[in-house]
Formats: structure tokens, C-alpha cells, sequence
């Protein structure tokens, strides 16, 4: 990682800390829930969710402390709502929650070979990227229909929900998505019947879980959370930091964001990586007007995850006693600017739209041939024929 040089300071510690803090919390209450409805569709019971977001929070923030202190940069990493997203829509596997657990191990391992072995981090980086945001687009296009599902199903729950967002997205777009969540905390509070214990949860304690391994979750659960959380987290936080003056060395980063998620997986955390949006607000002059002062916005966001991660327990719990359409409704609101990125990435070149179309709709099917799911045929489908349409004819 390289350094800034020294700038003088203009200003004091709370502008970054504000900065920090207000990213830590757009960051946890816009993706939280889709964290735990993912756990829940991989067939983790509320303890073992609890365990997981706990787990991927403390991860999250000691991580970050660790490479903004020792780099002085504005270092900053988020969880791969990306890729929890993709779990989702795969679904519990072969096994149970076991078997993701394998998974997210062998991840974890992708990203460490990323880091040492820059051949196969190059090769990842080949995977052409509207073939890459057409498989993202599939992923999400399910979990974003939910608001609208939501609404038919349960209306007088649902549409505040909605209009919430909605009018905040007008007024004050960074907090339209937090908002959303906190209305549908109110709307659950009022409207469901919670467990009288149900807001009275202490530090959450760490569930382990003892991995399994099968083929089926290497290829259609592994491999392509490695390559949503390498094309949609790790490539645009590399450039965003890039944009803002800050030049990281990938391999580093790779690795012991390898390292932390293979630790943090045996007690249900998916996967860590670089964050793109919430680096934005910590390596941004938002956060200070001195480039070299930034590092201690992601500083304070590393605190305060570390923090959040105790709420852990209170929110598994609210969330298992809401209608799960309900919390799929609020986590789709959260992607719905996600999947409008991905798909106009995806159509933005005329030569490639059909084998980014096909991708799409392969991955938006829910196919699963062999045990493995729909992700991984949309990226051989559209990779075949994009393939085809480029080869050159024989003479």
C-alpha cells in the first residue's frame, strides 16, 4: 500500500469520525437483513444466523482497524451483500447450512490465491464484465420483485414500507434504505406478535459449526461468491479508492481478507471484502478536507461495526418473527439501485447484450442441473455464446 504524503491538518477529529460513524450505519441497517435472510435460506436456524452476522460484523470492524491503522489509509471493508444476495436465490443446499459453511471456506480460499498468485487474480479479472453484471442482475432480479410481492400479499404492511423509502430517496437519498428498515422495525413491532423476550438479547455468543464439503456447493455456491464478491466488491472498492488518490496493492488486500473470512466462516459469516460504497463516504473529502486525515473516518467505521456486531442477537430475532416476504420486501428495496447498475453494465455494449441477456435470464431462472445452481449456468451460457458470436470464421 502506498502513502499519501503528510498534508497539514485542517481541521480536528470530528469531521472523519462523524463520517465514519454515518457510514458504519448506512452500511449495517441497508444490508443486514439481506445478510439473515440469507443465512435462513442456506438453512441456518435463528442462533446460527445471530452467530453469522455477529461473526461478519466483528470481522468486518477489526479488519478495518487493522489496515487503516497500520497504512494510515482510508482502508475500509464491508461483508459481500452482493453475495449474500446470491445465496438467496440459491437456496439451502444438499446438507444444510453445514455444507454452505464448506463453501464459504473454499471462498475464502479463492481469495487468498487471488492475493498470492497474481496469474489467477489476473484470469478472474478476464471473466468479461457484462457476462459478470448480467449474472449479478439474475441473482437480484428475484429478491428486488419482492416490495411489489409484499404489496399483494400484504398491502397495509407492505406499502408504508415503501412509501417510506420512496420519500426519503427524494429528500435525503444516503438514508432512503435505513429508513426503510427502521419503518419496517416499527410495522413488525406493531403489526406481529414478537416473543416477549424478543428485544431483551445480550452480547450474541458464537455458534461453531462444523463445515461440510460437496462438489455441488464448491461450484454452485463457492466459485460464484468468489466472483460476485471479486467483480461487484473488491474491483469497484480498488477503484474507488483509486479515484480519490489513495493507490492499494490488490495482493494484500486479497489475502487477509481471505484470511478473515476463513476465520470468521466456521461460525456462519460469509465472505469480507473491500467496500465500494461505504469507502466512498471514508475516503471521500466528505470525510476530510486533508487526504491524510481520511484514515481515521474508516478508523471510526471499524469501531463502530465492532460495536454493531452486539445487536446480532436482537436482530435474528426480530427478523425470524416478521413474514419473511416482508423482510425480503425491505432487502429488495436495498438492491433495487444495485440491480439498475448491474443491468444497464450488463446492456451497455450492443455487441455483447445477447450473451449478457442469456446470462441473465439463465440466472434468473433458478436452474440447477448436477446439484449446482443457476449463477454458475448463466456464466457458461452467456460465456458460450459469447464465445461463438466472437469466434472467427473459418476460411
Amino acid at each position: 500500500m502506498s502513502r499519501l504524503a503528510p498534508q497539514p491538518a485542517t481541521s480536528g477529529l470530528l469531521q472523519p469520525v462523524i463520517a465514519g460513524l454515518l457510514a458504519a450505519f448506512v452500511g449495517f441497517a441497508s444490508s443486514f437483513t439481506i445478510l439473515l435472510a440469507a443465512y435462513a435460506a442456506l438453512g441456518a436456524d435463528p442462533a446460527q444466523a445471530a452467530s453469522g452476522l455477529f461473526a461478519i460484523s466483528l470481522g468486518v470492524g477489526l479488519l478495518t482497524v487493522l489496515l487503516s491503522w497500520r497504512s494510515r489509509l482510508p482502508v475500509t471493508i464491508a461483508w459481500s451483500t452482493p453475495g449474500a444476495a446470491l445465496l438467496i436465490a440459491t437456496g439451502m443446499p444438499a446438507g444444510g447450512f453445514p455444507v454452505a459453511v464448506g463453501a464459504f471456506l473454499a471462498t475464502a480460499l479463492l481469495l487468498v490465491v487471488a492475493g498470492l498468485v497474481k496469474p489467477f487474480s489476473n484470469a478472474v479479472s478476464t471473466i468479461p464484465k457484462p457476462l459478470a453484471s448480467a449474472m449479478l442482475a439474475g441473482v437480484l432480479l428475484q429478491l428486488c420483485l419482492a416490495p411489489m410481492q409484499a404489496v399483494g400479499a400484504m398491502p397495509a404492511l407492505a406499502l408504508p414500507i415503501i412509501l417510506a423509502w420512496a420519500v426519503t430517496l427524494r429528500f435525503a437519498r444516503l438514508y432512503a434504505v435505513p429508513v426503510a428498515v427502521l419503518a419496517t422495525a416499527i410495522v413488525i413491532g406493531f403489526a406481529i406478535d414478537l416473543p416477549p423476550d424478543a428485544l431483551q438479547g445480550g452480547w450474541p455468543l458464537p455458534v461453531l459449526i462444523v463445515p461440510e464439503f460437496s462438489w455441488q456447493a464448491m461450484i454452485g455456491i463457492a466459485l460464484p461468491l468468489f466472483i460476485v464478491t471479486m467483480a461487484s466488491q473488491n474491483v469497484p472498492g480498488l477503484a474507488v479508492m483509486r479515484a480519490n488518490g489513495y493507490e492499494l496493492a490488490p495482493g494484500p488486500i486479497f489475502v487477509s481478507t481471505g484470511i478473515a473470512s476463513a476465520l470468521i466462516a466456521p461460525f456462519g459469516g460469509h465472505s469480507v471484502n473491500l467496500a465500494a460504497i461505504t469507502a466512498a463516504l471514508c475516503a471521500g473529502p466528505e470525510a476530510h478536507p486533508d487526504p491524510a486525515r481520511r484514515w481515521i473516518a474508516s478508523l471510526a467505521f471499524g469501531v463502530a461495526f465492532v460495536l454493531l456486531a452486539a445487536s446480532a442477537s436482537v436482530a435474528a430475532v426480530f427478523i425470524a418473527a416478521a413474514p419473511p416476504l416482508l423482510i425480503q420486501a425491505a432487502a429488495g428495496l436495498a438492491l433495487l439501485s444495485t440491480l439498475a447498475n448491474s443491468a444497464s453494465s450488463a446492456l451497455a455494449e450492443e455487441k455483447d447484450r445477447l450473451p449478457a441477456i442469456l446470462t441473465f435470464v439463465t440466472t434468473a431462472s433458478g436452474l440447477s442441473l448436477f446439484g449446482i445452481g443457476a449463477a454458475f449456468w448463466g456464466l457458461v451460457a452467456g460465456g458460450l455464446l459469447m464465445a461463438l458470436l466472437r469466434a472467427q470464421p473459418l476460411r
